[in-house]
Protein backbone atom coordinates (compact mmCIF):
# COMPACT_ATOMS: atom_id res chain seq x y z
CA UNK A 1 0.00 0.00 0.00
CA UNK A 2 2.96 2.35 -0.42
CA UNK A 3 1.44 4.17 -3.36
CA UNK A 4 -2.05 4.26 -1.91
CA UNK A 5 -0.99 5.59 1.47
CA UNK A 6 1.02 8.43 -0.02
CA UNK A 7 -1.79 9.27 -2.41
CA UNK A 8 -4.43 9.26 0.30
CA UNK A 9 -2.39 11.45 2.63
CA UNK A 10 -1.55 13.93 -0.11
CA UNK A 11 -5.17 14.17 -1.16
CA UNK A 12 -6.74 14.47 2.30
CA UNK A 13 -7.30 18.22 2.03
CA UNK A 14 -8.62 17.85 -1.50
CA UNK A 15 -11.03 15.18 -0.34
CA UNK A 16 -12.39 17.43 2.38
CA UNK A 17 -13.05 20.16 -0.17
CA UNK A 18 -14.46 17.79 -2.76
CA UNK A 19 -17.11 16.15 -0.64
CA UNK A 20 -19.00 17.15 2.45
CA UNK A 21 -19.31 14.50 5.11
CA UNK A 22 -22.44 12.43 4.34
CA UNK A 23 -25.13 12.23 6.98
CA UNK A 24 -24.73 9.19 9.22
CA UNK A 25 -27.41 6.58 8.75
CA UNK A 26 -27.83 3.08 10.08
CA UNK A 27 -27.63 0.25 7.57
CA UNK A 28 -31.07 -1.41 7.40
CA UNK A 29 -29.41 -4.75 6.66
CA UNK A 30 -27.99 -5.09 10.13
CA UNK A 31 -30.64 -4.62 12.85
CA UNK A 32 -29.36 -4.56 16.42
CA UNK A 33 -26.44 -6.98 16.09
CA UNK A 34 -23.33 -6.47 18.16
CA UNK A 35 -19.65 -7.12 17.54
CA UNK A 36 -17.57 -8.67 20.30
CA UNK A 37 -14.44 -6.60 21.03
CA UNK A 38 -11.93 -9.42 21.42
CA UNK A 39 -8.53 -9.75 19.79
CA UNK A 40 -8.61 -12.77 17.50
CA UNK A 41 -5.95 -15.46 17.37
CA UNK A 42 -3.43 -14.72 14.58
CA UNK A 43 -1.43 -17.39 12.73
CA UNK A 44 1.04 -16.84 9.88
CA UNK A 45 0.10 -19.02 6.89
CA UNK A 46 2.93 -17.91 4.56
CA UNK A 47 5.67 -15.27 4.66
CA UNK A 48 8.40 -13.74 2.51
CA UNK A 49 5.94 -13.06 -0.31
CA UNK A 50 6.80 -9.41 -0.97
CA UNK A 51 4.50 -6.45 -0.35
CA UNK A 52 1.03 -7.98 -0.62
CA UNK A 53 -1.87 -5.87 -1.84
CA UNK A 54 -4.88 -8.17 -2.27
CA UNK A 55 -6.11 -11.75 -1.96
CA UNK A 56 -8.86 -13.98 -3.30
CA UNK A 57 -9.76 -17.50 -2.08
CA UNK A 58 -9.36 -20.19 -4.75
CA UNK A 59 -12.19 -22.38 -3.41
CA UNK A 60 -9.77 -25.23 -2.66
CA UNK A 61 -8.19 -23.99 0.57
CA UNK A 62 -5.65 -21.71 -1.11
CA UNK A 63 -5.45 -18.10 -2.27
CA UNK A 64 -4.43 -15.89 -5.14
CA UNK A 65 -2.38 -12.86 -4.03
CA UNK A 66 -1.10 -9.71 -5.69
CA UNK A 67 2.47 -8.66 -4.84
CA UNK A 68 2.30 -5.00 -5.76
CA UNK A 69 5.96 -3.96 -5.78
CA UNK A 70 7.25 -7.24 -7.23
CA UNK A 71 4.71 -7.07 -10.06
CA UNK A 72 3.51 -10.65 -9.54
CA UNK A 73 0.35 -12.64 -9.02
CA UNK A 74 0.97 -15.52 -6.60
CA UNK A 75 -0.87 -18.64 -5.55
CA UNK A 76 -0.57 -20.03 -2.02
CA UNK A 77 -1.94 -23.54 -1.61
CA UNK A 78 -3.56 -25.09 1.47
CA UNK A 79 -0.12 -26.02 2.83
CA UNK A 80 1.23 -22.47 2.58
CA UNK A 81 3.41 -23.13 -0.48
CA UNK A 82 3.65 -20.14 -2.80
CA UNK A 83 4.13 -20.17 -6.58
CA UNK A 84 4.18 -17.36 -9.16
CA UNK A 85 1.16 -17.36 -11.47
CA UNK A 86 2.01 -14.26 -13.53
CA UNK A 87 4.93 -11.82 -13.44
CA UNK A 88 6.11 -8.60 -15.08
CA UNK A 89 3.01 -6.65 -14.04
CA UNK A 90 2.76 -2.96 -13.17
CA UNK A 91 1.65 -2.65 -9.52
CA UNK A 92 -1.09 -5.34 -9.47
CA UNK A 93 -3.97 -4.74 -7.07
CA UNK A 94 -7.55 -6.07 -6.76
CA UNK A 95 -8.38 -9.72 -7.55
CA UNK A 96 -11.67 -11.55 -8.14
CA UNK A 97 -12.24 -15.12 -9.26
CA UNK A 98 -15.07 -16.26 -11.54
CA UNK A 99 -14.90 -19.92 -12.46
CA UNK A 100 -11.48 -20.46 -14.02
CA UNK A 101 -11.01 -16.77 -14.80
CA UNK A 102 -9.07 -14.53 -12.44
CA UNK A 103 -9.83 -10.84 -12.97
CA UNK A 104 -7.18 -8.43 -11.75
CA UNK A 105 -6.17 -4.76 -11.82
CA UNK A 106 -2.76 -3.26 -12.52
CA UNK A 107 -1.31 0.26 -12.36
CA UNK A 108 -2.20 0.92 -8.72
CA UNK A 109 0.08 3.96 -8.62
CA UNK A 110 -1.60 7.35 -7.90
CA UNK A 111 -0.59 10.10 -10.26
CA UNK A 112 -0.58 7.83 -13.30
CA UNK A 113 -3.26 6.65 -15.74
CA UNK A 114 -1.70 3.44 -16.99
CA UNK A 115 -3.93 1.08 -15.05
CA UNK A 116 -5.63 -1.93 -16.62
CA UNK A 117 -8.36 -4.45 -15.96
CA UNK A 118 -7.28 -7.89 -17.12
CA UNK A 119 -8.57 -11.46 -17.13
CA UNK A 120 -6.29 -14.46 -16.59
CA UNK A 121 -7.36 -17.86 -17.92
CA UNK A 122 -6.09 -20.17 -15.18
CA UNK A 123 -6.14 -23.20 -17.47
CA UNK A 124 -4.04 -21.70 -20.28
CA UNK A 125 -2.12 -19.01 -18.36
CA UNK A 126 -3.20 -16.46 -20.99
CA UNK A 127 -3.95 -12.91 -19.77
CA UNK A 128 -6.33 -10.68 -21.75
CA UNK A 129 -6.45 -6.90 -21.28
CA UNK A 130 -10.03 -5.63 -21.06
CA UNK A 131 -9.56 -1.92 -20.23
CA UNK A 132 -6.55 0.41 -20.35
CA UNK A 133 -5.85 3.98 -19.23
CA UNK A 134 -7.25 3.65 -15.72
CA UNK A 135 -6.11 6.08 -12.98
CA UNK A 136 -4.78 4.00 -10.06
CA UNK A 137 -7.40 1.21 -10.00
CA UNK A 138 -7.51 -0.55 -6.66
CA UNK A 139 -10.45 -2.54 -5.23
CA UNK A 140 -12.45 -4.96 -7.37
CA UNK A 141 -15.89 -6.51 -6.82
CA UNK A 142 -18.51 -8.52 -8.71
CA UNK A 143 -22.07 -7.17 -8.54
CA UNK A 144 -25.09 -9.51 -8.38
CA UNK A 145 -25.77 -9.03 -12.12
CA UNK A 146 -22.25 -10.15 -13.06
CA UNK A 147 -20.79 -6.70 -13.70
CA UNK A 148 -17.48 -5.71 -12.15
CA UNK A 149 -16.83 -2.47 -10.30
CA UNK A 150 -13.45 -1.10 -9.31
CA UNK A 151 -12.34 1.79 -7.13
CA UNK A 152 -9.75 4.37 -8.15
CA UNK A 153 -7.74 5.92 -5.34
CA UNK A 154 -6.65 9.14 -6.98
CA UNK A 155 -7.45 12.84 -7.22
CA UNK A 156 -9.11 14.54 -8.94
CA UNK A 157 -11.46 11.71 -8.19
CA UNK A 158 -12.97 9.34 -10.70
CA UNK A 159 -14.55 7.28 -7.96
CA UNK A 160 -15.86 3.85 -8.92
CA UNK A 161 -16.10 2.56 -12.50
CA UNK A 162 -18.32 -0.26 -13.74
CA UNK A 163 -17.56 -2.86 -16.41
CA UNK A 164 -19.70 -5.58 -17.99
CA UNK A 165 -17.71 -8.73 -18.92
CA UNK A 166 -20.70 -9.84 -21.01
CA UNK A 167 -20.90 -6.76 -23.25
CA UNK A 168 -17.59 -4.94 -22.70
CA UNK A 169 -19.40 -1.76 -21.67
CA UNK A 170 -17.30 0.50 -19.44
CA UNK A 171 -19.09 3.13 -17.34
CA UNK A 172 -16.69 5.72 -15.98
CA UNK A 173 -17.45 7.33 -12.59
CA UNK A 174 -20.46 5.08 -12.02
CA UNK A 175 -20.13 6.46 -8.47
CA UNK A 176 -18.21 9.67 -7.86
CA UNK A 177 -17.50 9.05 -4.18
CA UNK A 178 -14.00 10.46 -3.46
CA UNK A 179 -10.97 8.29 -2.64
CA UNK A 180 -12.73 4.90 -2.46
CA UNK A 181 -10.70 1.80 -1.77
CA UNK A 182 -12.25 -1.46 -0.53
CA UNK A 183 -15.57 -2.73 -1.90
CA UNK A 184 -18.06 -5.20 -0.39
CA UNK A 185 -21.73 -6.08 -0.92
CA UNK A 186 -24.30 -5.62 1.85
CA UNK A 187 -26.04 -8.80 3.10
CA UNK A 188 -29.17 -8.12 1.02
CA UNK A 189 -27.01 -7.40 -2.06
CA UNK A 190 -28.83 -4.14 -2.85
CA UNK A 191 -25.98 -1.83 -1.80
CA UNK A 192 -22.25 -1.85 -1.27
CA UNK A 193 -19.75 -0.64 1.28
CA UNK A 194 -16.68 1.42 0.48
CA UNK A 195 -14.75 4.20 2.23
CA UNK A 196 -13.17 7.59 1.92
CA UNK A 197 -9.62 6.54 2.71
CA UNK A 198 -8.40 10.03 3.61
CA UNK A 199 -11.20 10.58 6.14
CA UNK A 200 -11.30 6.98 7.46
CA UNK A 201 -15.08 6.96 6.95
CA UNK A 202 -16.94 3.81 5.90
CA UNK A 203 -19.77 4.47 3.44
CA UNK A 204 -22.88 2.72 2.14
CA UNK A 205 -23.93 3.16 -1.52
CA UNK A 206 -27.26 1.84 -2.88
CA UNK A 207 -26.70 0.05 -6.18
CA UNK A 208 -29.63 1.87 -7.78
CA UNK A 209 -28.38 5.28 -6.53
CA UNK A 210 -24.59 4.92 -6.29
CA UNK A 211 -24.01 8.59 -5.46
CA UNK A 212 -26.47 8.62 -2.55
CA UNK A 213 -23.83 7.73 0.05
CA UNK A 214 -24.30 7.57 3.79
CA UNK A 215 -21.68 7.22 6.50
CA UNK A 216 -22.03 4.15 8.72
CA UNK A 217 -18.83 4.44 10.78
CA UNK A 218 -15.50 6.18 11.22
CA UNK A 219 -12.39 4.21 12.04
CA UNK A 220 -10.40 5.28 15.12
CA UNK A 221 -7.25 7.40 15.02
CA UNK A 222 -6.18 10.29 12.82
CA UNK A 223 -5.73 8.24 9.62
CA UNK A 224 -6.43 4.50 9.86
CA UNK A 225 -5.36 3.93 6.26
CA UNK A 226 -8.58 2.02 5.58
CA UNK A 227 -8.13 -0.51 2.82
CA UNK A 228 -9.91 -3.60 1.52
CA UNK A 229 -12.96 -5.05 3.28
CA UNK A 230 -15.19 -8.11 3.65
CA UNK A 231 -18.85 -8.20 4.72
CA UNK A 232 -20.52 -11.13 6.46
CA UNK A 233 -24.17 -12.11 6.46
CA UNK A 234 -24.67 -11.19 10.13
CA UNK A 235 -24.19 -7.49 9.30
CA UNK A 236 -20.52 -7.16 10.24
CA UNK A 237 -17.96 -5.47 8.00
CA UNK A 238 -14.26 -6.31 8.40
CA UNK A 239 -11.79 -3.64 7.28
CA UNK A 240 -7.99 -3.64 6.97
CA UNK A 241 -6.17 -0.59 8.38
CA UNK A 242 -2.79 -0.22 6.73
CA UNK A 243 -1.62 2.90 8.52
CA UNK A 244 -2.77 1.73 11.94
CA UNK A 245 -1.56 -1.86 11.51
CA UNK A 246 -4.97 -3.06 12.68
CA UNK A 247 -8.01 -4.99 11.47
CA UNK A 248 -11.48 -3.75 12.41
CA UNK A 249 -14.94 -5.30 12.82
CA UNK A 250 -17.79 -2.83 12.29
CA UNK A 251 -21.39 -3.35 13.31
CA UNK A 252 -23.04 -1.76 10.27
CA UNK A 253 -26.29 -1.20 12.15
CA UNK A 254 -24.87 0.76 15.09
CA UNK A 255 -21.54 1.99 13.70
CA UNK A 256 -19.66 0.38 16.58
CA UNK A 257 -16.03 -0.35 15.67
CA UNK A 258 -13.92 -3.04 17.34
CA UNK A 259 -10.24 -3.74 16.79
CA UNK A 260 -9.75 -7.50 16.35
CA UNK A 261 -6.03 -7.51 15.44
CA UNK A 262 -3.18 -5.15 16.30
CA UNK A 263 0.49 -4.78 15.51
CA UNK A 264 0.30 -6.24 11.99
CA UNK A 265 2.93 -3.83 10.66
CA UNK A 266 6.42 -2.53 11.31
CA UNK A 267 7.02 1.07 12.29
CA UNK A 268 7.90 2.78 9.03
CA UNK A 269 7.08 5.68 6.77
CA UNK A 270 5.02 5.06 4.75
CA UNK A 271 3.17 2.43 6.83
CA UNK A 272 3.18 -1.22 5.80
CA UNK A 273 0.24 -2.84 7.52
CA UNK A 274 -2.81 -4.92 6.51
CA UNK A 275 -4.12 -4.37 2.98
CA UNK A 276 -6.91 -6.88 2.41
CA UNK A 277 -9.23 -9.28 4.28
CA UNK A 278 -11.23 -12.28 3.05
CA UNK A 279 -13.28 -15.00 4.75
CA UNK A 280 -12.35 -18.57 3.86
CA UNK A 281 -12.38 -21.99 5.55
CA UNK A 282 -9.66 -22.71 8.12
CA UNK A 283 -8.73 -25.65 10.34
CA UNK A 284 -11.37 -24.61 12.90
CA UNK A 285 -14.14 -23.34 10.64
CA UNK A 286 -14.29 -20.08 8.76
CA UNK A 287 -11.52 -17.60 9.46
CA UNK A 288 -10.51 -14.13 8.29
CA UNK A 289 -7.38 -14.14 6.13
CA UNK A 290 -5.28 -10.98 5.94
CA UNK A 291 -2.57 -9.79 3.56
CA UNK A 292 -0.07 -7.13 4.59
CA UNK A 293 2.80 -5.13 3.19
CA UNK A 294 5.22 -7.09 5.39
CA UNK A 295 4.87 -10.04 2.98
CA UNK A 296 2.79 -12.25 5.27
CA UNK A 297 -0.52 -14.00 4.76
CA UNK A 298 -2.18 -14.40 8.17
CA UNK A 299 -5.22 -16.24 9.46
CA UNK A 300 -7.36 -14.61 12.17
CA UNK A 301 -9.46 -17.16 14.05
CA UNK A 302 -12.58 -15.67 15.66
CA UNK A 303 -13.77 -16.33 19.20
CA UNK A 304 -16.57 -18.87 19.61
CA UNK A 305 -20.02 -17.69 18.61
CA UNK A 306 -19.05 -15.32 15.76
CA UNK A 307 -20.69 -16.13 12.43
CA UNK A 308 -18.21 -15.69 9.58
CA UNK A 309 -20.48 -16.50 6.65
CA UNK A 310 -19.31 -14.17 3.87
CA UNK A 311 -21.56 -12.14 1.60
CA UNK A 312 -20.86 -13.36 -1.93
Amino acid sequence: MLQKTIGAAACAIAALLMAAMPTARADPDAGNRTVACHVWQATTVASGLGALENLEPDGRGGFYLSAINDGRLLHVDDRGTATTVLSGLDHPAGLRLSGRSLYFLTGNNPGTSRGTLQRLDLDTGQATTLITGLPAPNGLLFLPDGDLIFSQLTAPTRGIDRYSPATGRHTKSWSATPLPNGLALTPDRTALYTENSALSTVLRLPLDKPNATSTIARLPGLIAGSDDMQATRDGTLYVAGDTSGEVYAINTGTGRVCTIARGLSQLSLPPNGPTSVRVAPGPEGNALYVTAFDGKLRRLQPPAGIDLTPVT
